[in-house]
């Protein structure tokens, strides 16, 4: 197969496995689901799938030398997401872990068609099931991995934070030491640093971006506990969910579907909020090439490191916000 990614040009891809893994059910349902959830479906944010981001995170461990169990792993890290991804977390009131589709997993794997392809090649599917033990793939924050930096790259265009240029570059320090992927210059891991964090105030942890998170939240509850949806809603497409919730026929649903638009602000209401509500912040602190040795960005770049330390900690906590303009909204507390 040739394949065309945005971020790593053309690739061949010959291996059985991984070409089976991608056509797979499990993998294909993938493309219909966003990496932004519900701000994807408005277009306020890039409208790459958690298919894209994938393939994409295999196709970086895999220009990064990993092996094919590896590449295997990094192509179904994200095979249990839900419809709208991370909204779910907030159904059910993880916002600041955000590992809904990690508890899931083991779930989604054993009842998919993917134990079965892995069984044609004497691999064992339980071994998918912890990331951690691929280390190109997954490390915790605020190490570097592939899961992280692919959809931070994807990301930043449609951000106006890099021009394609810049990204190559980046994706071109990135090298691996000890097993874990490093970059080979301060100057271009400081770029990578800040505007990762710039990202996120952006985006990922961007206050509007978590409003329409939960109010999106607040819909599937809704719903739910009306019996217009099910729990099996939750595992197809964005779109689908999306027309389910949109039809149902309820007055507190629909006041929250038509807050869900591009054109809802929110405000810091302390005194009376329609809901508070944390989120998950990100950081990266890009361990870089030093001497014959690797130091964290942090270690070489104190001034970075307090910046990082600062961002993180003006994040933290409940935010109590307001919309602008609402009528009272239902809020829902349980799905049932």
């Amino acid at each position: 197969m040739r394949y065309d990614d945005a971020i790593y040009g053309t690739v061949e891809i010959t291996e059985p496995l991984l070409l089976e893994l991608m056509a797979s059910d499990a993998v294909q349902r993938l493309r219909g689901v966003s990496q932004h959830g519900i701000s994807a479906l408005l277009g306020i944010t890039s409208g790459f799938s958690r298919f894209d981001h994938s393939v994409g995170t295999m196709l970086l461990v895999r220009n990064l030398g990993a092996s094919l169990e590896e590449q295997a792993a990094a192509l179904l890290h994200d095979v249990s997401h839900t419809a709208f991804s991370h909204v779910i977390d907030f159904v059910f009131d993880d916002h600041s872990g955000q590992s809904y589709h990690e508890e899931k997993k083991e779930d989604v794997l054993a009842g998919s068609d993917i134990p079965a392809i892995l069984a044609r090649y004497d691999m064992d599917w339980r071994v998918f099931l912890d990331d951690g033990q691929f280390q190109l793939l997954e490390q915790a924050s605020p190490a570097l991995c592939a899961d992280r930096l692919d959809y931070f790259f994807r990301d930043l265009e449609f951000l106006n934070l890099a021009h394609d240029g810049e990204i190559q570059a980046a994706v071109k320090s990135l090298v691996v030491k000890a097993g874990k992927i490093v970059v080979d210059n301060p100057e271009t891991a400081r770029w990578i640093a800040y505007t990762y964090i710039e990202a996120d105030h952006a985006s990922w942890s961007n206050f509007r971006e978590v409003g329409l998170y939960q109010l999106t939240a607040e819909a599937i509850k809704a719903a739910n506990k009306f019996g217009f949806i099910e729990e099996a809603d939750l595992w197809g497409s964005d779109k689908n969910l999306w027309e389910k919730l949109s039809a149902a026929d309820h007055p507190d649903i629909q006041s929250l579907i038509h807050l869900i638009t591009p054109g809802t602000r929110f405000t810091w209401d302390a005194e009376r909020p329609a809901f508070s509500v944390s989120t998950k912040v990100r950081s990266i602190d890009p361990p870089v090439v030093n001497g014959h040795g690797v130091t964290p960005l942090s270690g070489l770049d104190p001034v970075f490191g307090r910046y990082r330390e600062a961002y993180m900690a003006g994040k933290q906590g409940c935010w109590p916000m307001g919309i602008v303009n609402a009528p009272d909204i239902l809020v829902t507390h349980a799905w049932t």
